[in-house]
């Protein structure tokens, strides 16, 4: 975890000069009468947005409500738990977590006395990293968070499993796939609903991060979600995805794993094999520049070991 603070550091202090504001309000959209996203910002986290960046969703169950990805810190999470209250007078009996990166799971502190869920893998990696991320958070905002803190599942879910469960009333799919955006992540589907909740192995109008991904096997999964009879997929970041983008997602992220794997074959380096790609379709993305070199040197790794 030490590189990825120092490449984390090293992006966000660029945009951390600018004065404190508040945390800005989400986008809600109305998913259906029990689904609602809360969209954030699209840019990368500075002193400005506080580290807010993430999408949560509120599931409106029948006695209780759930509560799926909190935020960068307790702070965020208690702006979103203002939004929620608008959303319901039920109360918040659990949430989900769909991956350890800060930017998801911290928040879970504003929300006490709840069941927390995620990936068993996920579980692991928020204890592991978790007081990394706080310095991170930490590091933005340049001040402490002293009722920031690491709080990992009470259930959790194993790798390669699909688990079919009725939570307060809604029918979901608890998928963790073998690997993707990162080793421990979970997506919910909601069959009832047609509903894909994705965390980041989906990601819309922004550009993904591969830093702690399994390429090879986030395509396989990508190409797995075009079996489900999807309506809307929340990604973890950007607005809703239709079934359609997220094949356009799969298809850009093949592109780019064969340009890179021809390169390793020609005995190419990174560099040289970044001029050789055509990323016409990255670059309309958000956040490209601040991602891509670390993307294409991450998956370079990656093959170049499995072809070694």
């Amino acid at each position: 975890m030490t590189k990825i603070f120092s490449i984390f550091l090293g992006m966000f202090l660029a945009g951390s000069l600018a004065g404190a504001a508040e945390i800005p309000a989400p986008i809600v959209v109305k998913v259906n009468d029990r689904i609602h996203a809360l969209l954030g910002p699209m840019e990368m986290p500075t002193l400005k947005n506080q580290g807010y960046m993430v999408n949560s969703i509120l599931l409106i169950g029948d006695t209780g409500a759930i509560v799926v990805d909190t935020g960068l810190s307790d702070e965020i999470g208690a702006m979103l738990g203002r939004h929620f209250a608008q959303l319901t007078d039920k109360p918040i009996k659990y949430v989900i977590n769909t991956h350890h990166h800060g930017d998801h799971t911290l928040g879970n502190a504003a929300f006490p006395g709840t069941e927390i869920v995620s990936s068993e893998i996920c579980r692991h990696l928020m204890l592991e990293d978790g007081p990394t991320w706080i310095s991170i958070l930490e590091s933005i905002n340049q001040r402490k968070f002293p009722n920031t803190k690491v709080l990992p599942a009470d259930t959790t879910y194993p790798k390669n499993s699909r688990t079919e469960m009725t939570v307060d009333g809604i029918r979901m799919v608890f998928w963790v796939p073998e690997a993707a955006h990162t080793i421990g992540d979970m997506m919910i589907w909601l069959p009832d609903d047609q509903v894909l909740i994705a965390g980041d192995v989906l990601v819309n109008q922004v550009a993904p991060s591969f830093r702690d991904a399994k390429f090879k096997e986030w395509i396989n999964t990508l190409a797995e979600v075009q079996s489900l009879p999807i309506k809307t997929i929340v990604p973890g970041h950007g607005p809703l995805m239709s079934k359609e983008q997220a094949a356009a997602m799969h298809q850009r992220m093949v592109s780019l794993y064969d340009g890179i794997t021809a390169g390793v074959k020609q005995g190419l380096t990174d560099s040289e094999i970044r001029r050789e790609l055509d990323l016409t379709e990255w670059k309309k993305l958000h956040n490209f520049e601040e991602q891509m070199g670390n993307n294409i040197n991450k998956a370079f790794l990656e093959i170049e070991a499995d072809n070694f």
